[in-house]
């Protein structure tokens, strides 16, 4: 899953594109790279990041969506994820050529994002979110990361599926309310969420779990970010949200010659 932010304040420069050519641009480059996915979002979900607007989000995605799914007609198999944890943003973005539902917030912070999902039978991406943008950072506390987070899945997915969203993938949410030590203890335990029977996405990039232990900085964060891609892959990790397409795809390449089954078994139908 190729990153595609059209935002002014994303943590990473390399992944802001707003004018819909240039998005359109990235995104070829990126699914050129091997990507299957590409996931476009319009507001910064970055530690201490202040939530735009309904109509500033929906501005900057309006032209983007149609002129990356222009390009996905040369790639098949390929889809378009949004970034959003809105419904109304949700029901826009698939009408505009949009597949799937990225939702950070894991529906807490718009519960009616369960019903668009089901209403048009796309994926929906649940991740785990302790608080908000704005204040996820400031003193996240567990009894257990881990259990924790294993027990929000298992009580989350019977209730979305009742309500008629089927395709799930779960998301353990690597920097959002978590701490270092934290998002550590989740890569480690990683195989713990397969027992929730989902594919499993994961968002390292670049991440300050990265670059912090290195005493780097994003922009210099790729061998590390490569390296705990390949812990999330023998951890059950399906999918890597990424920035660096190529070195990803390189890295899942390498995982397939290690592990005999490969990844395939481990994606879900429409990814295969």
């Amino acid at each position: 899953m190729g990153i595609l932010n059209i935002t002014p304040d994303s943590f990473f420069t390399g992944s802001r594109f707003s004018a819909p050519d240039d998005a359109a641009r990235e995104a070829r480059a990126m699914l050129k790279e091997g990507a299957k996915i590409i996931d476009i979002g319009a507001f910064s979900s970055r530690p201490g990041a202040d939530l735009v607007s309904e109509e500033e989000e929906w501005d900057r995605l309006k032209e983007v969506i149609p002129a990356v799914a222009q390009v996905m007609t040369e790639f098949p198999n390929t889809f378009i994820s949004v970034d959003t944890f809105r419904s109304v943003i949700a029901d826009k973005a698939i009408n505009a050529g949009a597949h799937m539902i990225n939702d950070i917030s894991g529906g807490n912070l718009d519960p009616q994002i369960y019903a668009t999902a089901a209403q048009h039978k796309c994926p929906y991406i649940m991740m785990h979110m302790q608080g908000n943008p704005a204040n996820m950072q400031k003193n996240p506390s567990y009894q257990n990361v881990t259990t924790d987070i294993v027990k929000f899945f298992s009580e989350k997915l019977p209730l979305i599926h009742e309500l008629g969203v089927h395709d799930t993938i779960i998301d353990v949410g690597f920097g959002f309310g978590k701490t270092l030590e934290d998002n550590f203890q989740l890569l480690r335990e990683l195989k713990a969420f397969q027992l929730l029977g989902r594919p499993i996405l994961t968002g390292i990039s670049r991440k300050s779990m990265v670059y912090k232990p290195l005493e780097s900085s994003a922009a210099q964060s790729i061998n590390g970010t490569t390296a705990l891609h390949m812990a999330a892959l023998q951890g059950g990790a399906q999918i890597l949200r990424v920035h660096d397409v190529k070195e990803a795809t390189e890295t899942v390449t390498l995982f397939t010659h290690l592990m005999p089954q490969g990844i395939d078994h481990l994606l879900p139908i429409w990814e295969r």
